[in-house]
């Protein structure tokens, strides 16, 4: 059985009215087995394996992926598994916490300018700066610690504000070669729970779970009015949003490292071309080498 991913089907329109409610956390499998998972899930790995040796040698766009979720939706193991084969050297891994004090002492995106790749590299975010759109707006008293002018809050319009200064941030990286593709991984609340519970049952699991995340559970419909508004405002067509199903971890898996092999395939990535006096210089070491080989290995 081919695999057909059209990525246009997880993909959040420009200016689109989200309605989460309407959009599957769960979709029939990709796949007709494990194996056959596994056999998949390798090949895309292979593949963005090779696309991003050349992305490094090309060396003239970056690649941000920003993953957003509920807890226990899997981004660290969608992360640890398609990001599997890439070099590390041309990989960095961000996640962001509670910002620092000398963090709050600037605009809420300052953080995240630090953190962005280089050109020839791959930048993953592990949440990030829609935080500020999300748990802030969920818990308005965190907005509160962050000294903002009372005029700039007046009036409601600080979200617009903020999702405005998104934008015109990451039009302002595309301009500049950075490409950017952001996952919400959709999961529901049913799964939600059943992964809390396996976190709580199997001891090795202990350790990723806490009293927060039930907490965190109990403003799930708040959670999902700030997903809409935020999805439904930032996404675009230079720097889109997928909500991808994520109540089947393969699955999702399978979706993501599809999008972002597409995304790579997309810039058209080649190796430097050598040119004669790059040529001539490396003829001329070759000669130097080749004289420094042993006699026995000269004669040979």
């Amino acid at each position: 059985m081919p695999m057909f991913i059209d990525h246009n089907d997880f993909r959040i329109g420009e200016g689109e009215k989200v309605n989460l409610a309407s959009r599957p956390t769960l979709i029939s499998p990709l796949y007709k087995s494990k194996k056959h998972y596994k056999k998949m899930l390798g090949e895309h790995v292979e593949e963005l394996s090779r696309i991003q040796n050349i992305h490094f040698a090309d060396n003239r766009y970056s690649l941000l992926l920003i993953f957003q979720a509920m807890d226990a939706a899997g981004k660290d193991s969608i992360i640890r598994h398609v990001l599997s084969g890439v070099n590390p050297q041309g990989c960095q891994v961000y996640s962001f916490k509670h910002p620092s004090a000398e963090e709050l002492e600037h605009d809420f995106l300052w953080r995240s300018y630090r953190s962005l790749p280089e050109r020839g590299m791959i930048g993953i975010f592990n949440r990030s700066y829609y935080e500020e759109v999300l748990i802030v707006r969920v818990h308005p008293e965190i907005l509160a610690g962050q000294r903002i002018p009372n005029e700039l809050l007046n009036g409601g319009k600080v979200w617009d504000n903020r999702f405005r200064s998104i934008v015109d941030m990451e039009n302002h990286l595309y301009r500049n070669g950075t490409r950017i593709v952001k996952f919400f991984l959709h999961l529901s609340k049913e799964e939600q729970r059943k992964r809390f519970l396996r976190r709580i049952d199997e001891p090795s699991k202990n350790w990723k779970f806490s009293a927060a995340d039930v907490e965190e559970r109990t403003c799930w419909n708040e959670y999902m009015r700030a997903y809409e508004a935020c999805l439904g405002a930032t996404s675009t067509r230079r720097s889109p949003w997928f909500a991808v199903p994520a109540d089947d971890k393969a699955n999702a898996r399978l979706i993501v490292s599809h999008i972002i092999v597409q995304t790579l395939t997309a810039l058209s990535l080649a190796y430097p071309e050598t040119d004669e006096v790059r040529r001539q210089e490396l003829a001329e070491i070759r000669r130097m080498l080749m004289e420094e080989a042993p006699e026995r290995e000269t004669e040979q």
